[in-house]
């Protein structure tokens, strides 16, 4: 089907006059995908549009992806090295479960509810209304950029606003088959822009843009207060899901091989290549040796290899920048103190030789103050810690810039409901991880970020909440203000 979008520079949108050219786009394109937006939304194509309509078009978009989940799925694969397995489960599966549940709560949002009712100093009703924001920018990273995506377009539509979508500039072909997907569900003309381009530049324009009233980014700690600055320049909305350090923690009484293959599962999804793994280890002394032991004898059964294959556990790194900071910072923990306690082989085929990889690496002697400890290193690499007992392994998990993932294994749950209300994290998993669930909002704490995406809130973050008073009484002779008024005016009134 030949599709009706249009691509300008590196902005795709549905009413701009302008035939792509294929190029990343710029600030100007970034300008132009605002200024289509705007049109948009003072138009009322979209606000005014009922939620019950809104909601179908978005299921309409859900079920186009579902429609061509294999050729998606191949596609991420392509795009950014995820292994089939995950882009398939995670990446689009997820996107497309996910662009159903802000469907639903388009359904079910009380956008207007009567308040209690106003007895003095007259009768009243209260009428509170949550509405649009209007423009919403959404900066997605190129670890799941679908996923990302549908985490930012599906709230801002769903309450009624417009967004321009800026995907990382390594992996912008998602998100264009993502708007592809929105024209063909028959969504209004500029209410979804799509702009390419690298972000200091169009990043970088849209969190400053004096028309966008709301920004959504994903990425870097580093780069998020970057994004803050610049919206506060007309005190924009925002949303930040930031950097992590995940504190994984493992109690004597766990089930070993559970928790075996959920810390690998834990640090391994795309690669370690995502902001809330379960990146450091912490153990109590008692079951340390074993529970090593056993985490190097699974880990060697892994798979390192083509993305595209079925059996693969672990691909390529996203980019040779940063298998390179990957392997300084192997580098550093050796040179701070830690043992290599395993390190996977990588494939030596010719046809995947040039592919960025680093093997799963386990890191043990580790200590919190390292900085391979401390710092997010984004690959495949594990630190573990030991610890005396559970308030040590509390305290070190909380000792950290960081706050928006940790886990806690323990056949126990008292004691490890107990540990996790002392975590202090977004969101803490038990006996389990990467369990992100669209009805449960998510977010971080500290420096992981600001505010919360999905769950039944969601629309919050989208919407800005007013109050509308409406006199029942109409009679002046019951009115009552508060205001100071000279004797000869008031004889005179």
């Amino acid at each position: 089907m030949a599709r009706r979008v249009r691509q300008l520079g590196g902005a795709r949108s549905r009413d701009q006059q302008v035939g792509g050219d294929g190029r990343p786009g710029d600030a100007t394109a970034a300008d132009e995908a605002v200024a289509a937006a705007t049109a948009a939304h003072v138009r009322g194509v979209w606000r005014l549009t009922p939620p019950a309509e809104r909601a179908r078009i978005l299921d309409a978009i859900a079920d186009n992806l579902a429609a061509r989940f294999d050729e998606l799925t191949a596609l991420q694969v392509r795009e950014n090295g995820a292994t089939a397995r995950s882009a398939g489960a995670f990446l689009l599966g997820y996107s497309i479960a996910h662009l159903k549940y802000f469907a639903s709560l388009a359904r079910s949002y009380a956008f207007e509810e009567t308040g209690p009712l106003i007895e003095a100093p007259t009768l009243a009703a209260g009428v509170l209304r949550r509405e649009p924001i209007g423009v919403c920018a959404g900066i997605v990273p190129w670890n799941f950029p679908l996923l990302l995506a549908v985490w930012k377009l599906g709230p801002a539509l769903a309450a009624g606003n417009t967004i321009v979508l800026k995907p990382d500039d390594q992996t912008p072909l998602t998100l264009l088959e993502l708007a592809g997907a929105a024209d063909e569900a028959g969504l209004p003309a500029g209410v979804l822009n799509v702009v390419t381009g690298p972000g200091p530049v169009v990043g970088a324009r849209l969190a400053e843009h004096p028309d966008v009233r709301k920004v959504a980014f994903t990425g870097s700690t580093e780069v998020g207060k970057t994004v803050m600055r610049a919206a506060a320049g007309n005190v924009k909305k925002v949303t930040l899901e930031l950097g992590g350090k995940g504190a994984n923690i493992v109690c004597d009484d766990a089930d070993l091989d559970l928790a075996v293959d959920g810390t690998l599962f834990g640090f391994l999804l795309m690669c370690g290549q995502a902001c809330e793994s379960g990146t450091r280890l912490l153990l109590h002394a008692s079951i340390h040796d074993e529970f090593v032991r056993r985490l190097v004898a699974r880990a060697s059964t892994l798979v390192v290899g083509d993305p595209m294959d079925a059996a693969t556990d672990v691909g390529p790194l996203i980019s040779a920048k940063q298998k390179a900071r990957v392997e300084k910072y192997v580098a550093l923990g050796q040179e701070e103190g830690c043992k290599i306690a395993f390190q996977g082989a990588t494939p030596t085929a010719p046809d995947l030789a040039d592919g960025h990889w680093v093997a799963p690496t386990i890191l043990t002697g580790a200590t919190n103050d390292m900085r391979v400890a401390r710092e997010e290193i984004f690959g495949p690499v594990l630190v573990v810690i030991k610890c005396a007992d559970d308030a040590e392994a509390v305290a070190i998990a909380n000792d950290s810039e960081y706050g928006l993932s940790a886990g806690v294994w323990s056949t126990d749950n008292e004691r490890a409901l107990a540990i996790a209300r002392e975590l202090e994290s977004g969101t803490v998993w038990i006996n389990d991880w990467h369990m992100v669930n669209a009805m449960y909002p998510f977010g971080g704490v500290k420096q992981s970020g600001l505010g919360r995406e999905l769950g039944p809130g969601a629309l919050d973050e989208y919407t800005e909440q007013k109050f509308v008073h409406l006199d029942m009484a109409n009679d002046r002779a019951k009115r009552v203000y508060a205001v100071v008024v000279p004797p000869a005016a008031a004889g005179r009134a």
